[in-house]
């Protein structure tokens, strides 16, 4: 999000704009947590990771009470516009004050989920799934010298795109996702193929969607007792760390972007990437539309893993 917040910044003021830094999401924006931002005030931050502006769940913000506050600290700091960066929650957030008050917004796709329709791919998407990937590689040592299978927990809400993906590029034997729901039979196919390959050890990444990995490899106990099953949760591991190059690219572009799409006249869309080409999204359909996951992805790990 750095990156974004950096691009917004240096795009507007690139334009003659001046740029105002709300800090703690819409709960700062209630409370008029507000500062001007200059060019020197993301300088040394494309390399971050998170966010300088910090972020905050707001409970007020969901009622209009709460977004009348907003609205009167918009006024007086007099905002122009909005840019919000984030996923669905701070995205609906945005639709909610739109529709309410006359303030163009204008929405980044920033979430590791990669759960927003109409984009390719979300801002720390990527980076989460690198990190991700490096987990499981260092997983994969122990599996293999102690013959264990593991089942590894990943992010990704109702969204099963970090852990499929994350499986194909560590070369996991297995992906149970929220798109593709798994029985008893085919987690026994899966752990088969995985000891075919390498004895006893196996690798499979699970979604925490359901229960998650200790759900899953509660049944692999009961069923299979004479294999050894451990559990890796990466939980927040997933959501830090630099960002990778292709996360910092996009960020840039997109908060470029933005800044475009305000100069357009543009309001209450979403601005993202599809076929390496920048696109706007209205931000009703970015939240209310599902996202499908290729189910090529699927066929691609199920041939790789015999």
């Amino acid at each position: 999000m750095n990156a974004a917040i950096r691009a917004v910044t240096r795009a507007a003021i690139f334009e003659g704009w001046r740029v105002w830094g709300v800090y703690r999401g819409w709960e700062g924006l209630i409370m008029g947590d507000i500062k001007e931002f200059n060019s020197a005030s993301v300088s040394n931050t494309i390399q971050r990771g998170g966010t300088i502006l910090k972020t905050a769940r707001s409970e007020e913000f969901r009622t209009p009470e709460g977004r009348a506050k907003a609205y009167e600290n918009i006024k007086k700091f007099g905002i122009d516009a909005l840019v919000v960066i984030g996923g669905n929650g701070s995205l609906a957030g945005a639709q909610a004050l739109a529709s309410e008050y006359d303030v163009p917004v204008i929405g980044l796709p920033g979430t590791i989920d990669n759960d927003l329709y109409g984009t390719d791919s979300t801002i720390g998407y990527d980076t989460a799934l690198n990190t991700i990937m490096e987990c499981v590689d260092k997983i994969r040592d122990t599996a293999n010298s102690h013959d264990r299978i593991f089942f590894v927990e990943v992010m990704g809400r109702d969204a099963g795109f970090l852990t499929q993906n994350s499986a194909i590029a560590a070369g996991a034997e297995a992906a149970i996702i929220p798109e593709d729901r798994t029985d008893i039979d085919q987690l026994a196919s899966f752990i088969g193929r995985g000891i075919r390959k390498s004895k006893n050890s196996s690798i499979v990444l699970v979604s925490e969607k359901d229960g998650g990995a200790m759900h899953y490899a509660e049944r692999v106990r009961l069923e299979y007792p004479q294999y050894n099953v451990k559990v890796s949760i990466l939980g927040h591991l997933q959501r830090g760390g630099s960002p990778t190059a292709f996360d910092r690219i996009l960020a840039s572009r997109l908060g470029v972007a933005s800044i475009e799409a305000l100069k357009e006249g543009q309001r209450n869309i979403m601005v993202g990437i599809k076929n390496d080409q920048i696109v706007y999204v209205p931000i009703s359909r970015a939240i209310k539309m599902d996202k499908p996951i290729d189910k090529e992805l699927i066929n691609v790990l199920s041939i790789l893993s015999i």
